[in-house]
């Protein structure tokens, strides 16, 4: 039996958007695919058609060979028909219940004693053991998270599904929470599919990516490929590549390729399959600045761009300069070495970086 998910369907909104999701999820044991996008390109209703709360308008959703959605043959099964869990970012958790009460809401149609182990294994499972009683207004946000995830595990099902499950907690809870997640889902080897517009949150979470922009998949599979190598430069864009910028190709040599950007050339790993133009696509973490003028670090790096700092930024830990190098090139450097250098807007300073973290994209 097929051991994938299989969408490839459309949803219309009458005057609206038309949303296309076409994509496989693998469902032979534990992986996460993430449906990354930003806010308006789709991923929310891309969940719940997979979920059965919305009807496919065209095309099909299979599960392993059984058809979940199917517009041709007016084929449409509810939620509980597909043996799924769903999570949403609001978690929906009754306030009048109690922990253990939430928890078992779901397995009424099982034997007392059934629905009491399960529940017992539950609170045991997301380390809920002495908060049975209490309501969710006397939890933290943290604990009403595993409620609401122990609600849509207590079925066992075959695909859990997440909407944006760390949305409403503080950043300390949610890098917590991330970590004791995936675990989980390891331990019980179970597909999931989370909707996300956080790029730290997809890579700590996610095995497979399917990245969304204005109700379409422009690019989908293992994360850290897409992330590494997006395909064109709306998707690096979307995945958090600060610079994209057009370059004419000059020529390549030896697995290098030149590529002219304004007055600078750029060295950078050759993609294959280049023609005359070329967009150029650099992260702000691979780059490194000394000041002009002073000793060179020694780096080996084949790029070293003179620039002017144009804007300067703390974020958190983290500086992010803007520099001027014959194109907007952007930088992110630690504050620590921003001070030791003591970097100003409008500093002279030399980007450096390495031929393998440019990206080319081909473009004719």
């Amino acid at each position: 039996m097929d051991a994938h998910l299989i969408c490839d369907a459309e949803r219309r909104y009458p005057g609206g958007a038309t949303i296309e999701a076409r994509f496989e999820v693998p469902l032979d044991g534990f992986s996460v695919t993430v449906l990354f996008g930003p806010s308006g390109s789709g991923k929310t209703t891309v969940l719940r058609l997979l979920a059965g709360l919305e009807r496919v308008d065209q095309g099909r959703i299979r599960a392993g060979g059984e058809a979940w959605s199917d517009a041709a043959q007016n084929i449409h099964l509810g939620p509980q028909a597909r043996n799924l869990g769903f999570l949403s970012q609001d978690y929906d958790l009754f306030p009048h219940l109690s922990v253990y009460a939430n928890l078992g809401y779901g397995l009424r149609d099982l034997e007392a004693s059934a629905r009491q182990a399960r529940t017992e294994e539950l609170l045991e499972l997301l380390d809920l053991r002495g908060l049975g009683e209490r309501r969710p207004a006397e939890l933290s946000g943290g604990q009403r998270q595993r409620v609401a995830l122990g609600r849509a595990l207590a079925r066992r099902p075959r695909l859990l599904l997440l909407d944006e499950p760390f949305t409403a907690l503080d950043r300390p809870a949610q890098l917590r929470l991330r970590r004791e997640l995936r675990e989980l889902l390891r331990g019980l080897a179970l597909p999931t599919v989370l909707v996300t517009h956080d790029r730290d949150e997809a890579l700590h979470l996610g095995d497979r990516i399917v990245v969304l922009d204005q109700g379409r998949v422009c690019q989908s599979g293992d994360i850290q490929r897409a992330f590494d190598r997006p395909t064109d430069p709306a998707v690096a864009r979307i995945l958090g590549v600060e610079t994209v910028v057009r370059g004419r190709v000059e020529g390549v040599a030896e697995g290098l390729a030149t590529v002219a950007v304004g007055p600078a050339r750029i060295f950078a790993a050759d993609p294959g399959g280049l023609g005359q133009q070329a967009f150029v696509c650099i992260r702000g973490e691979d780059v490194a600045v000394e000041r002009q003028g002073v000793a060179p670090s020694g780096s080996t790096a084949r790029n070293r761009l003179p620039g002017t700092i144009t804007t300067l930024h703390a974020e958190g830990a983290l500086v992010r300069l803007s520099l001027d190098c014959g194109f907007p090139l952007e930088c992110l450097v630690t504050r620590q070495a921003c001070q030791d250098l003591g970097l100003v807007e409008g500093d002279a300073v030399t980007a450096i970086l390495k031929a393998a973290a440019v990206h080319l994209i081909p473009h004719d």
